[in-house]
């Protein structure tokens, strides 16, 4: 069997770097994606059933005033993305008062 030159090993060597690179970029996007997903989840969970109104309010509030800042494809800021599916099948738009900092729902 002949032996692999130097520079064929640095080449096999260099094609599995990437390989593994490709693989560990990957794997760093998905655990991204599901950070993302879980904090999401999770601001959803509280905005829809949170019993602590104020604290609600005050996430809903922060949410109206910062997601048009951060938002930038054309798509995104046309989805009212406050908007909740209750178990009804309606849409409930929470409003926040700034004078009470109390949230109200109300379908459409």
């Amino acid at each position: 069997m002949a032996r692999k030159s130097i520079g064929e090993r640095l080449a096999q060597l260099e094609a599995q770097r990437k390989t593994l690179q490709i693989r560990l970029s990957k794997q760093e996007r998905a655990i991204d994606t599901r950070r993302k997903v879980l904090i999401g989840a999770l601001v959803l969970h509280r905005l829809e059933n949170d019993r602590d109104v104020q604290f609600a309010g005050g996430i809903a509030e922060w949410l109206r005033r910062e997601l048009p800042k951060f938002l930038t494809r054309d798509g995104d800021k046309h989805i009212d993305l406050l908007a909740t599916q209750p178990p009804g099948g309606f849409i409930v738009h929470h409003e926040v008062d700034r004078g009470s900092g109390l949230v109200s729902s109300k379908a459409p």
